[in-house]
């Protein structure tokens, strides 16, 4: 079981950039699922996060900015960032609650994907 992140790169101020997150392995359900980011010198923080019934909350910083969405069918969640600001420049990881078959048994575990950087240009 694992989560793959993508979608990262360099926008300019302004602009728009969408990150992709999808969980492999044997899978049964994607409870919750969210961005997070860790700027240089700073702590990771909370981006987003969804449920797998749709619903959401957001970062004071990223609120009319960014929108975080679930596709439960594709097991992956995605980051639409609009109108990017030089601070929210980042590495962003996903971050899943997820439900998979171990055996013949469900389990519930967090995983983390691997960082995607984000960097915005003033």
């Amino acid at each position: 079981v694992q989560l793959q992140a993508s979608g990262g790169g360099l926008v300019q101020s302004g602009g728009s950039l969408r990150l992709s997150c999808a969980a492999s392995g044997t899978i049964f359900s994607t409870d919750i699922m969210g961005w997070y980011r860790q700027a240089p010198g700073k702590q990771r923080e909370l981006v987003a996060r969804i449920t797998s019934g749709g619903s959401s909350n957001y970062a004071d910083s990223v609120k009319g900015r960014f929108t975080i969405s679930i596709d439960n069918a594709k097991k992956a969640v995605y980051l639409q960032m609009n109108s990017v600001k030089p601070e929210d420049t980042a590495v962003y990881y996903c971050n899943g609650a997820l439900t998979y078959y171990s055996g013949s048994s469900l389990v519930t575990d967090a995983f983390w994907g691997q960082g995607t950087l984000v960097t915005v240009s003033s």
